[in-house]
C-alpha cells in the first residue's frame, strides 16, 4: 500500500506530531508514506518524496509542519481535480492522508472519486466531526499565558486592557482563554455584542470591584447591527475576509464611553506557533494512528476526530454541515464567574 500526506491550510502546532505518527505507523503496517509539500498545491505539481521513521525523528515537538502548508483548493482550479488524479496515478498511490482545517476538508469533500482519510486541525476548533482539533489546546493555552500578562499590567496602571485573539466564526479560542484569564468581557462570533451593554459591564466592575479590566475580543466578533462600525477587511487569495482591528474599534468605543485609559494587543499568529501542549502531542499521535488504520480498512473519505474518549469517524461530506461553534450556554458563564 502507498499513501500520500500532506497538510494544508494554516499552520498550527501538532501537525508534526500527526505526520509522525502516519509515518511510523505506515512503516509498521509494511505500508509506504510519501510526503507532499505546501498541502494540496505540491500534490496537482507531482512533488512527492519518500517518508521513513528515520525523516520524522525529534519532530513530536517542533510547531509548523516538515511538509509546509498552503491554502490552495484543487476543486476551486479549473483542471485541479484532474492534476490529483494525474499524480495519484503517477505515484501509484492508493490514497491520502490530509491534515488540514474547515477549507482543506472542504475541497476533499468536493473531490468524491479521490481517495482520502481526514485528521482536523485548526486552533479555531470549529470543524465537525471532532471534540477537538489539533493545534486547539496550545493556541487556548498561549491565549490564556498572555492574558495573565496583561492582567497585572492592566492592575497596574488601572487601565481597560483588549486582548484579540483568533476566531473567524468560532470563539472557542476567546472563550476558553477568556474563562482561564478571569476576563469581565468575552466577545465571540457567535454572539453579536452590544458595546453599549459592554460599556455598562466594565462601569460595573470599576464601580463595584476594581478599576481595571480585561476584554477578550474574537477577531470574527461583530457588533449588534446598527450600534458600532465594523473593520472593512479585504480579501485573501481564497475570498475570505483578512479579519483583524475589531480589538482597536472596541478599545476606541470603551475609552470614549467610559473615560478610562484602554490599550489593545492584538495576539495575532502568535497562537499558531511553537511547541505543542501535551494534549495536542497526543491527540495528534493518536488521530495519526487512526487515519492509516481507516485507510487500510478502505474508509476513505472520512475524518477521524475525537468523540469523548474515544477516536471515531465522520464522513468529509457530512462535515461542512456540522460546524463546531460555541454553544449559547456558554455565553453567560463569565458575568457569573469572571470577577
Amino acid at each position: 500500500m502507498r499513501l500520500g500526506i500532506l497538510t494544508g491550510g494554516g499552520d498550527c502546532p501538532g501537525l508534526n506530531a500527526a505526520i509522525r505518527a502516519v509515518v511510523r505507523t505506515g512503516f509498521a503496517r509494511g505500508i509506504t508514506v510519501l510526503g507532499f509539500r505546501d498541502g494540496w498545491r505540491g500534490v496537482m505539481e507531482g512533488e512527492a518524496f519518500p517518508l521513513t521513521p528515520e525523516d520524522v525523528r525529534g519532530i513530536l515537538p517542533r510547531g509548523g509542519t516538515i511538509l509546509g502548508t498552503s491554502g490552495t483548493q484543487p476543486s476551486g482550479i479549473e483542471g485541479g481535480p484532474e492534476l490529483v488524479r494525474r499524480t495519484i496515478a503517477a505515484q501509484g498511490l492508493d490514497g491520502f492522508v490530509v491534515i488540514g482545517g474547515e477549507g482543506t476538508m472542504g475541497t476533499t469533500a468536493a473531490m468524491p472519486d479521490v481517495p482520502v482519510v481526514g485528521i482536523p486541525k485548526t486552533i479555531d476548533n470549529d470543524i465537525g466531526g471532532t471534540d477537538a482539533s489539533i493545534g486547539f489546546w496550545t493556541a487556548a493555552q498561549i491565549a490564556t499565558d498572555l492574558i495573565d500578562r496583561l492582567y497585572s499590567t492592566a492592575e497596574s496602571h488601572n487601565r481597560v486592557m483588549v486582548c484579540e485573539v483568533m476566531g473567524r466564526s468560532a470563539g472557542w479560542i476567546g472563550i476558553t482563554a477568556g474563562l482561564a484569564g478571569a476576563a469581565d468581557v468575552i466577545l465571540i462570533p457567535e454572539h453579536p455584542f452590544d458595546i453599549e451593554l459592554v460599556c455598562e459591564r466594565i462601569r460595573g466592575v470599576h464601580s463595584e470591584r476594581r478599576s481595571f479590566s480585561i476584554v477578550v475580543v474574537s477577531e470574527g466578533a461583530t457588533p449588534v447591527p446598527d450600534t458600532m462600525n465594523l473593520p472593512q477587511y479585504e480579501l485573501d487569495e481564497n475570498g475570505w475576509p483578512r479579519l483583524g482591528g475589531i480589538g482597536q474599534l472596541v478599545a476606541a468605543e470603551i475609552q470614549g464611553r467610559v473615560r478610562t485609559e484602554t490599550r489593545v494587543t492584538t495576539l495575532g499568529h502568535v497562537q499558531r506557533g511553537g511547541s505543542p501542549v501535551a494534549f495536542d502531542r497526543v491527540l495528534a499521535t493518536r488521530l495519526g494512528i487512526a487515519a492509516v488504520d481507516e485507510a487500510i480498512a478502505g474508509g476513505w473519505g472520512n475524518l477521524v476526530g475525537l468523540r469523548g474518549h474515544a477516536i471515531e469517524t465522520t464522513p468529509l461530506v457530512e462535515i461542512g454541515a456540522r460546524a463546531s461553534l460555541v454553544p449559547p450556554e456558554r455565553f453567560g458563564i463569565p458575568e457569573i464567574l469572571c470577577v
